[in-house]
């Protein structure tokens, strides 16, 4: 079942939830990865590191040079994560709000659609002026923004 976000208050929700995380450009990981920098941090041998988690040390190895090549699940992750005494703090987050990339969306296909429009009437020499075209412009925009989300993101 996919994650559907019904309207505009849950998107908002969600907006409000992820904005602490936007100020977290300067957070990156390290650059031999997390667990290793943990790993590290706590003093911590591979051997030692290995039998927390009953694997061999090698399998540390792959582990620490997995999440450096993004190839290591997040289920490993957590439990390298618990084995060090840390929790895995996982999320998306989007390079702007949501409610600003649902409504540049509805601003784009309302814009192609008046496009296309204006095109066949100015052919027929019945173009729109400008403020009559903002008007459909805004109307467009409310329109698709009041009907389901979904629709918004078959491509066009």
């Amino acid at each position: 079942m996919a994650y559907f976000l019904p309207n505009a208050r849950a998107r908002r929700h969600l907006d409000r939830k992820l904005a602490p995380l936007k100020d977290l450009d300067g957070f990156t990981r390290p650059p031999h990865g997390w667990v290793r920098a943990i790993r590290d941090g706590l003093g911590m041998t591979t051997r030692q590191f290995g039998a927390r988690l009953g694997v061999a040390p090698s399998t540390v190895t792959g582990i620490e040079q997995g999440e450096v090549k993004d190839s290591v699940s997040l289920r490993t992750l957590r439990r390298a994560a618990e084995a060090l005494g840390c929790r895995l703090v996982y999320a998306i987050v989007p390079e702007r709000s949501l409610e600003e990339s649902v409504f540049d969306r509805a601003a784009r296909l309302a814009d192609a659609q008046l496009s296309r429009a204006h095109h066949t009437m100015s052919l027929e020499n019945q173009a729109l002026g400008s403020n009559d075209l903002a008007f459909e412009r805004a109307r467009l925009i409310e329109d698709l923004l009041r009907g389901d989300p979904r629709r918004l993101w078959d491509e066009a």
